[in-house]
């Protein structure tokens, strides 16, 4: 690049710009299958800096793409120049008018902030796409975008009243309604081809596919319309620095009926007759997208029709009304909220979800046999009239069956918008050459049905090549003009839409490599593939939310930053960048990638959170491994990597320990050798470890073992168990030495639970979380090896694990590193957590009631990798009401710890874990089952927080207790 053009811009502009490798690498691709490298990256402050970058750029001969959130499916946000990145510093709502129903907003304003700042009066923006918690309003407008809702409040062209739009060069225009037509010569261009602009175009609701000129003809309702006609410009036109919008006003309740059908075509041509009840939606969507069962009603496919109204009462005689009017095979009416969430959140990680198919047979469908199913974009979004869906699915699903394809539909059937993810084969020179052929051929399949390329993501390099075969050469080369006109020097969003790059070239896939690469995890879901496992993230950015979502807990460190790099997508973005080699040179000893995961907190919540179930804290270790082998280690990895071996060492001088711990500067020395954060504290030590205890306490349960049977059974050989007799509770690094009363507890409850005996453990196991954590794979692997070695288990018998962050470790790090080991997954397979265990084996066991509110912490690790339905059904039992918080405690084992970290930690903890607890009432019951979580609660908030197995442990005491006093008072001859 241009030393001369770099140095012209900052002197023109106060926002910041960044020429590096690893913000060229985050911006090189967007949620499409399409990539390209950058020459940088500008945050411009204001619409002043936007109008002086374009001119620069102009006086330079550098390009310009406009990226709001970077979700745009048909590559329309990447390019090979200057990046404006609109989200970080141009998101304020700068007016809010509720008598006018307007919004004024800059073009980074999030969907879901607009509608938070209309929510108190009763408005709302009626578009709404499914990323509508990361996508921007000028990402919107470059799109045309839609959502679920437009069959009651149309497009996004619908609701923008006004544009403030810079060309390229910095000329600024103010386009309105009836007020103008944009750059000279527009009105000449429009007079000049009336008839072919009046009947060019399909009628249709979900047009998105091209220049919308016809909404510049005269006879349109309130004349000639600039800002309709510039809306789904994708960036081709100018850049967007402020919108004027329409609000609507929101149903104050809202109701679904949720309608079954024999399959998606049924459901397709149910839809057109249930628009006359004016719902709000009509989204459908075929079983092959479902991934776990969510209280559907019987059928093969489902329409979701939400309804609203003044009243619950009254959404939901609406909802009823559609559901006696549909000819469904079964049908419900949901009304609560809850309910309707969970639903809904099923249909928007569509875009996601529908990315990783079953396979047929184990084996995948597109690239290299056992990748996995993967599924792109590339055929999106189309759009037909809705009287013709059910008949171009039809069609559509035998176009695919032809082509050997597999695809699952979804979308707006109420608006005939479909959308699909293929498992095109995007990487051989073969599939690369069906997908091209694919494309053409469903592009005149949707053209023969009356449709539009695109309905809603617009085209992009995904679909404008084959622009022509849906309005003809003619109307195409008026689009080429009518660019022209904004756009003589052709520097914005050059390649898109008009003149556009093949839809075959710049795929994202062709840069990675052919073979698959050397590597530690056996990464199962991606046939051992790496570079497989990178490509799950398609860019729909779930992750790049301002807040966790009910019970999640993805992205807590780009909450705590709002830096792309420290989002899930960032971090794959990279690692996909290591891989290619273009960008960032240096392979696994990347300095870009590492400072990007140093910021990973390894919460594992993408692994459940995200879509398509990228698993961010696995990458990072694999990363970890590799860029520190055969080299120095930061500090932290040789403290706390290796805490099991150093609290095993420590145990026998507990006391001195502790008391030296807590003289000021010694622990300041410690901390600094160790790379710990200043602000931290030292925990404790146990003064007498969990097994020494159960040791010292061995035969004295509810069922007594004979003393040379518990010696047997806790020799330091293999441990063979008699199931009905016995409970094997493995003693974690952290029970062990850290907070032994946790296991003591348990095993007060198991045993007076089950009436079976807990034995003492072998000594010297370990999951090897820590190691895996910081990278010490090879140490890892000797540590797991040599716990199974230690310990056997009967076939079927559970393994109780009372640390969430160990027993995920078990279950996904130990199978994962040691796939060829058939007792690693035997293992794995028998973990269970403390309230797991009670339910499967104790079910008719009744523990006592509390009757109190609870707040806390679910463990990351237990929402991504164990689920907590057990933990929630045993407070249930307890009488323990309310939620634990979602999101992340932010000390997250070793990372909350290290050196560095201690703002994000904070912060993480911050977002909602230390607010629950501060406004939690007296006498509420505060859990946290994580160590991690007990001390950030400890640390932070000054709050003992406890183990679900303790305040079970204290119940059963106090019922005890009571149950005594109640027989004193009784007396032997009956009541007093």
């Amino acid at each position: 690049m241009s030393p001369a053009f770099v140095a012209a811009l900052r002197s023109a502009v106060r926002g910041t710009s960044d020429f590096g490798a690893a913000a060229r690498a985050l911006t090189t691709m967007d949620a499409s299958n399409y990539r390209r490298v950058p020459l940088g990256v500008l945050a411009p402050r204001d619409a002043d800096d936007i109008a002086a970058a374009l001119a620069v750029c102009r006086d330079h001969g550098v390009p310009v793409v406009a990226r709001g959130g970077g979700t745009s499916i048909a590559g329309q946000a990447t390019g090979t120049g200057l990046v404006l990145d609109l989200t970080r510093h141009l998101r304020a709502i700068l007016d809010l008018d509720p008598a006018a129903r307007t919004a004024v907003v800059q073009p980074g304003v999030i969907l879901d902030d607009l509608r938070a700042a209309a929510a108190p009066h009763g408005l709302t923006f009626g578009p709404d796409p499914s990323t509508h918690s990361r996508c921007t309003l000028g990402g919107m407008i470059g799109n045309n975008s839609c959502g679920a809702h437009s069959v009651a409040w149309g497009t996004t062209a619908d609701n923008v009243r006004k544009l403030s739009v810079v060309r390229y060069g910095g000329e600024t225009l103010h386009l309105e309604q009836g007020g103008g037509e944009g750059p000279e010569g527009v009105g000449a261009l429009v007079a000049a081809h009336l008839a072919l602009l009046r009947t060019g175009y399909p009628d249709l609701p979900r047009r998105i596919s091209g220049y919308a000129l016809d909404a510049l003809l005269p006879e349109h309702p309130g004349g000639p319309d600039p800002v309709r006609a510039f809306c789904g410009s994708e960036g081709t036109l100018g850049v967007v620095t402020e919108a004027t919008v329409r609000l609507v006003e929101a149903p104050r309740a809202r109701a679904l009926a949720v309608l079954g059908y024999a399959d998606e075509s049924a459901a397709a041509d149910a839809a057109p007759g249930l628009l006359p009840y004016r719902p709000l939606t009509v989204e459908g969507m075929a079983a092959d997208l479902v991934t776990r069962s969510a209280g559907l009603p019987r059928g093969a496919a489902w329409l979701f029709v939400e309804t609203g109204g003044d009243t619950p009462a009254e959404a939901r005689a609406h909802a009823e009304r559609v559901l006696r009017a549909a000819d469904a095979v079964d049908g419900a009416v949901v009304t609560d909220p809850a309910g309707q969430r969970a639903l809904w959140r099923i249909r928007e990680d569509a875009a996601g979800t529908a990315t990783r198919m079953p396979d047929e047979g184990g084996t995948s469908r597109g690239s290299a046999a056992g990748r996995g199913g993967e599924a792109w974009p590339g055929w999106e979004d189309c759009a037909v009239p809705p009287a013709r869906l059910g008949a171009y699915l039809r069609d559509f699903r035998a176009l695919l069956a032809e082509h050997g394809l597999r695809g699952t539909p979804y979308g707006h059937f109420g608006d005939g918008c479909v959308h699909v993810r293929i498992d095109f084969d995007l990487i051989s020179a073969a599939g690369v050459a069906r997908f091209r052929r694919f494309s053409e051929e469903t592009a005149e399949l949707v053209v023969a049905h009356g449709g539009s390329l695109s309905g809603e993501h617009g085209d992009g390099q995904a679909r404008a090549e084959l622009l022509p075969k849906m309005y003809g050469d003619e109307l195409v080369a008026l689009f080429g003009r009518y660019k022209d006109l904004w756009d003589p020097d052709g520097g914005l969003n050059p390649g898109m839409l008009v003149r556009p790059d093949r839809l075959d070239e710049n795929l994202r896939f062709a840069v990675l490599p052919k073979r698959p690469v050397d590597v530690e995890f056996g990464y199962p879901q991606d046939g051992g593939d790496f570079a497989g496992a990178v490509r799950r993230c398609v860019g729909v950015a779930k992750c790049r939310t301002k807040e966790a979502s009910g019970a999640g807990v993805m992205c807590p460190s780009f909450r705590a930053t709002g830096e792309e790099a420290h989002s899930t997508r960032g971090r794959a973005r990279l690692l996909h960048e290591m891989l290619a080699g273009e960008v960032i040179t240096d392979g696994w000893r990347s300095v870009e990638v590492r400072d990007a995961l140093d910021l990973c907190l390894s919460c594992k919540g993408c692994r459940s959170d995200c879509p398509v179930g990228v698993d961010m804290a696995t990458y990072k270790a694999e990363f970890l491994h590799h860029h520190y082998r055969g080299r120095l280690r930061p500090a932290a990895h040789y403290a706390m990597g290796r805490l099991p071996r150093w609290l095993r060492l420590a145990a026998p001088f507990a006391r001195p320990l502790n008391a030296l711990a807590r003289l000021r500067p010694l622990a300041a020395l410690a901390k600094r050798l160790a790379g710990i954060a200043p602000e931290r504290t030292i925990p404790v030590l146990a003064t007498e470890t969990y097994s020494r205890w159960l040791r010292r306490r061995r035969g004295k349960g509810p069922r007594p073992l004979s003393s040379d049977r518990v010696a047997a059974l806790s020799s330091d050989r293999v441990v063979a168990l008699s199931s009905d007799r016995v409970v094997a509770l493995w003693a974690d690094t952290f029970t062990e030495h850290l907070s032994p009363q946790v296991g003591r507890a348990a095993v007060r409850v198991l045993e007076e639970a089950t009436g079976r005996t807990v034995l003492p453990p072998p000594r010297g196991l370990c999951c090897g979380l820590t190691y895996v954590s910081t990278g010490q794979l090879d140490a890892a692997r000797r540590v797991m090896r040599r716990t199974l070695d230690r310990l056997r288990l009967p076939p079927g018998h559970p393994l109780v694990v009372l640390e969430p962050s160990c027993a995920a470790t078990l279950r996904t790090d130990l199978p994962e590193l040691l796939p060829d080991d058939p007792r690693a997954a035997e293992l794995a397979a028998a973990v269970r957590t403390f309230a797991q265990y009670l339910e499967e084996y104790a079910p008719d066991w009744t523990p006592p009631r509390l009757d109190r509110p609870a707040v806390g912490q679910t463990h990351c690790h237990q929402h991504a990798v164990l689920g907590d339905a057990a933990e929630r059904g045993l407070r249930e039992r307890l009488g323990l009401t309310g939620e634990l918080s979602g999101g992340c405690c932010g000390l997250a084992g070793n990372f909350g710890f290290e050196k560095g970290h201690w703002g994000v930690s904070v912060a993480c903890a911050e977002e909602r874990l230390l607010p629950a607890v501060r406004n939690a009432e007296p006498g509420t019951e505060l859990l946290a089952d994580g160590f991690s979580c007990r001390t950030q609660l400890d640390q932070l908030a000054g709050r003992r927080a406890r183990h679900l197995a303790e305040v079970v442990a204290e119940a059963m005491e106090e019922a005890m207790e009571e149950a005594g006093e109640a027989a004193v008072e009784e007396g032997p001859g009956g009541d007093v």
